[in-house]
């Protein structure tokens, strides 16, 4: 008896009808179909014993084809000459098992030309008209020269224009008309004189009450400013009077100054707001002062931006300054709160964020610390017996990319090179961002700038190409590309739920005047690089962050953001008034550029014994997302508890090269693609293994590649750097139903591999 096999399977060509076993037991398929594809072999069997033949492979490609055009899109240009663009896909069919990709052009592009707007225009004054019984006659005018055409803007101004034609002498009601018209004068005039004699009233009221409130508020200090010349700035000199009696804070009047001493001082700004014509330094409240001189930048504490500040040069006591201005920057106290993730005292302190490392034939992984940036050279992607001087750097000056109109650079401009290097097998960039990923809220573009300094778009993250490839994280995106370069992702917000993630930040430190205690509120993009930027200027500035950073959903609806300071003790702490809430334009936030929004707030003690602070932080969107910061710390750095941050912590590693820059061993890698890039009836193939990784969008590209199951897997790496879940790929695999057991079950048996060592201290 003799019986065909496919796939370990018995034919039976009694239920498919292409399949016909003849007599002399040759096998026929009729049609070549794709569910043909696989291994048959011939089975022979007698009563003493069976015989099996060779496999027999049977590969059915298919030809890719393209779909129908897109319809053109409108032209680029709102006005003059531009362009119409339209595209299709190789997917009617995709090609499959080897079959040839589509020829010709994916997109085709088209000149247009837009009609520009006219503004329109008056044309000269009409002569005037004959004088009517009213006394008056006019003149008109047309908005014709020319006309408002394609949109542009009507004329500006009146059509129609009077005035009397008798120079007064005209009679109305039987009187002349100037006296008709000095009647009204003198009236208005009359209007205008109480007025004005009411609002100077109001104005002394509002003095004299103003007058009596700031000096009952003074009569709670012991020291006055007497001149008031630190509002113009420049070099003044201050005075002070003698002490009153019966308050023991205020300074030692009977004590002689020591001259002797001299002190220069650079730091954040020591005066308060004239509004309280207060100064006090840590231990003015016990040493005496002598005359200090201070040039004063700005008077106003409480800003936006980049902190004001100041140069002091005095004499004064050795004790007068405040200590301990350049500490260093620590942890804040957990507060049974779950652990922040990033450990801030890894952060590099260099300003430079570059790395450089050299690579060959077997590849590597390159990181920029603590920024989110890395690069992955995959394993062949350099020649043999050739290495390369790879870098990747972040620009941390002001982007040459200006967005467009809602535009939003969405991450970090990243460098990768030399530029005139060309890898055999795409690398892997992956560069962070703060979009909510959403494709019915935003268009996303992948940019790339040109040795002319141009940017030029690569590709649309939702577009098919065969060019490169995006794959979008909730916080990264993964690109693969053939060329090294400058690369940035730009969002096109599609409607006004789009969301932009900020990070929302609050440090501390005490002022120059020990009584006050200044928070920085920062809003910056929810990246790791910008977290990085403040860190760093806040240890600068002698920062502490006082609390967990969180998540702000900030909505492109056009809704100003509002930080405030609630809940602040009443008799232990106070804050100016007017200052304890602060709003921020719409477009100040959302297209800030990657520069963090700062708003400083400054809070006083009644008393240096208060070591306390106890506040709320509220920063929320006007009909939108609200986040709570609630403060509880010590403004003194020896009481302050602190914590140790959990971070995966990269700055011990910026490059690997070679067998440990991947988590899955070079061997096992080896098998997977020599399983998944065979055909198989079934469609267990490099395509399964894509679904099972969560890569369903624009498989063409993956198609073009010589083992497109590698560049998956070069994908998995970049995508799983941090946590390298191998356990969850094995899974994946054992879903496909190419292997019957995990990973870990196949490197038990390649004791002799050299990578075995390597995958079971990785989990494998």
């Amino acid at each position: 008896q003799v019986e065909w096999l496919k796939n370990e399977e018995p034919i039976d060509s009694n239920l498919d009808e292409n399949i016909d076993t003849r007599a002399d037991h040759n096998l026929i398929i009729r049609q070549a179909r794709l569910s043909d594809s696989g291994n048959y072999t011939c089975m022979a069997a007698n009563i003493v014993a069976k015989r099996r033949s060779m496999s027999a492979t049977v590969v059915v490609y298919v030809n890719g084809g393209w779909s129908s055009w897109t319809e053109w899109s409108n032209c680029n240009a709102r006005c003059g000459r531009g362009w119409q663009k339209r595209s299709r896909t190789c997917t009617n069919p995709a090609p499959l098992n080897g079959g040839a990709f589509c020829e010709g052009m994916s997109v085709q592009k088209i000149t247009c030309t837009s009609l520009c707007p006219v503004d329109g225009n008056w044309e000269v004054w009409s002569e005037w008209s004959v004088c009517s019984p009213e006394c008056e006659h006019l003149r008109v005018r047309e908005c014709i020269a020319p006309p408002p055409r394609n949109g542009g803007k009507y004329c500006e101004g009146l059509s129609q224009e009077s005035e009397n034609c008798t120079e007064g002498l005209c009679i109305q009601d039987k009187k002349p008309l100037h006296e008709i018209k000095s009647q009204n004068i003198e009236t208005a005039s009359d209007i205008a004189l109480y007025s004005g004699l009411g609002a100077a009233v109001i104005a002394v009221a509002v003095l004299v009450v103003g007058v009596t409130l700031y000096r009952r508020s003074q009569s709670e200090y012991g020291v006055d400013v007497i001149d008031s010349s630190a509002l113009t700035g420049g070099f003044q000199t201050f005075n002070f009077k003698t002490v009153r009696q019966g308050n023991s804070l205020l300074l030692n009047s009977s004590m002689q100054p020591d001259l002797t001493v001299s002190r220069t001082y650079s730091g954040p700004i020591c005066l308060q707001d004239p509004m309280d014509k207060e100064l006090m330094t840590e231990s003015s409240l016990f040493n005496p002062l002598s005359d200090i001189k201070v040039k004063v930048q700005s008077s106003f504490m409480v800003s936006l931006g980049v902190t004001e500040r100041a140069e002091y040069h005095g004499k004064a006591h050795s004790g007068t300054f405040p200590h301990g201005n350049n500490r260093a920057f620590g942890t804040i106290q957990a507060r049974n709160k779950a652990t922040y993730i990033q450990n801030l005292s890894s952060i590099s302190t260099t300003s430079e964020l570059k790395t450089t490392a050299i690579f060959g034939h077997l590849g590597g992984r390159l990181v920029v610390p603590n920024t989110g940036v890395s690069l992955l050279i995959p394993h062949g992607a350099i020649p043999e017996e050739t290495s390369w001087e790879i870098y990747l750097a972040i620009t941390q000056k002001e982007s040459s990319l200006q967005p467009e109109g809602t535009d939003v650079l969405l991450g970090p401009e990243v460098t990768c090179g030399p530029s005139d290097l060309a890898v055999s097998t795409p690398f892997a960039l992956t560069i962070p961002h703060c979009a909510q990923v959403n494709a019915e809220h935003w268009n996303i573009h992948l940019k790339k700038r040109t040795q002319q300094g141009k940017w030029e778009e690569v590709m649309s993250v939702e577009e098919e190409t065969t060019s490169c490839y995006c794959l979008l994280d909730p916080y990264a995106c993964h690109i693969l590309l053939n060329s090294f370069g400058t690369y940035a992702l730009i969002g096109e917000p599609i409607s006004d739920c789009a969301v932009r993630q900020l990070k929302v930040a609050v440090f501390g430190c005490l002022s120059c005047n020990s009584l006050d205690y200044n928070l920085r509120v920062y809003c910056m993009d929810n990246t790791p690089c910008a977290f990085q930027e403040v860190v760093l200027d806040e240890r600068l500035q002698g920062g502490q962050l006082l609390e967990e950073p969180k998540l702000l959903h900030f909505r492109g609806n056009t809704f100003s953001l509002q930080i405030s300071v609630l809940d602040i003790p009443p008799f232990l702490w106070r804050i100016k008034p007017f200052t304890a809430c602060q709003e921020v334009p719409f477009s100040r936030v959302w297209c800030s550029s990657q520069k963090p929004l700062h708003c400083a707030f400054s809070l006083e003690r009644y008393t240096p014994a208060t070591t306390q602070l106890s506040c709320k932080i509220c920063v929320r969107q006007v009909k939108g997302h609200e986040q709570i910061l609630q403060i509880q710390t010590s403004i003194l750095e020896n009481e302050r508890e602190t914590i140790t941050f959990l971070a995966h912590d990269d700055s011990n590693f910026p490059a690997q090269m070679g067998p440990k820059a991947f988590k899955i061993p070079y061997s096992i890698r080896q098998r997977i693609c020599a399983t998944f890039d065979t055909p198989n009836a079934k469609g267990k193939d490099w395509q399964m293994l894509a679904q099972k990784n969560s890569i369903n969008r624009n498989l063409s590209y993956f198609a073009t590649q010589s083992s497109p199951s590698a560049v998956i897997l070069d994908l998995w790496e970049a995508r799983h750097q941090h946590d390298g879940d191998l356990d969850s790929l094995a899974c994946a695999l054992e879903e496909i139903g190419r292997t019957h057991s995990k990973i870990s079950d196949i490197t038990e048996t390649e004791t002799e591999d050299p990578d075995f060592n390597y995958s079971r201290q990785n989990g494998l």
